[in-house]
């Protein structure tokens, strides 16, 4: 399906791997110019490199931390103010114990996932709204719809940014923007292997024994792809998407059992 994004320009956060590469490979793939962003300099610049020679886009990296003001800085310096799609993505705060967490665990957390995301959407949303289009997808997580106990700075902060889309993306839609979450549940990637490495120290089982017995969990038995959550997050930057607004799209292999 052709998406009709073809041309446009797009920021994806955190998309030197994982889940925000899928995100950057599949929006290439559909047509749309890059600047992307992630922390580590070396792969950064490898992935732009190998998804400009793949898709044959402009994709320009910008290794900056992007929850500091100087990072988002430097991010709309490339971009030059402006840009069409906006993909927020951060790496998820440690996992930990609610009797533990402290102020400033709270307030890194809520940096991190809430108001960097939100920072950005201040920044390019206005200039979507005076062209009359923009897409925006934020890389949340299934914890939004059922909390997860030892990830509490998570739930926080991504739960506080979900109630700013509620409100915002309806402010927003009479001008052509769409701005949807996508809820990631556990995909295969680094964020995985840290998260089963956690459980098998605590529990004094392999990796790989943690892993089998998360996926039991799951409907599909597996854990999610990366590439078609990417297809997803494509999909949410179409002009297809144009009446899907405010949502919470959860991607999860069915793990939470949930009627609505």
């Amino acid at each position: 399906m052709d998406l009709g994004i073809s041309g446009k320009r797009g920021l994806v956060c955190a998309a030197s791997k994982g889940l925000g590469r899928a995100c950057a490979e599949a929006l290439a793939e559909a047509g749309v110019d890059l600047v992307i962003n992630a922390r580590g300099a070396e792969a950064l610049e490898a992935a732009a490199q190998e998804i400009a020679d793949r898709h044959g886009v402009s994709v320009t990296p910008v290794a900056a931390d992007i929850t500091t003001e100087a990072g988002r800085a430097a991010v709309l310096k490339a971009l030059g103010g402006q840009a069409d799609i906006l993909v927020n993505n951060a790496g998820g705060p440690p996992p930990g114990t609610w009797t533990d967490w402290t102020r400033d665990d709270f307030i890194k957390a809520i940096d991190a996932n809430m108001l960097t995301a939100i920072a950005l959407m201040q920044a390019l949303v206005p200039g979507m709204i005076e062209r009359g289009w923009g897409r925006v997808v934020n890389i949340t997580s299934q914890s939004v719809r059922s909390p997860i106990p030892v990830l509490g700075l998570s739930n926080t902060a991504r739960a506080g940014l979900t109630g700013f889309v509620a409100g915002m993306s309806r402010q927003v839609a009479p001008h052509g923007v769409a701005v949807n979450n996508l809820l990631p549940g556990i995909h295969a990637t680094d964020r995985a292997v840290s998260l089963d490495s956690g459980v098998a120290r605590a529990e004094g089982i392999s990796a790989d024994e943690a892993r089998r017995r998360r996926e039991a969990t799951i409907p599909t038995r597996s854990y999610g792809r990366a590439e078609d959550f990417g297809a997803a997050c494509a999909f949410l930057c179409s002009q297809q998407a144009r009446f899907m607004i405010g949502q919470n799209i959860l991607l999860d292999g069915g793990a939470l059992n949930a009627t609505i």
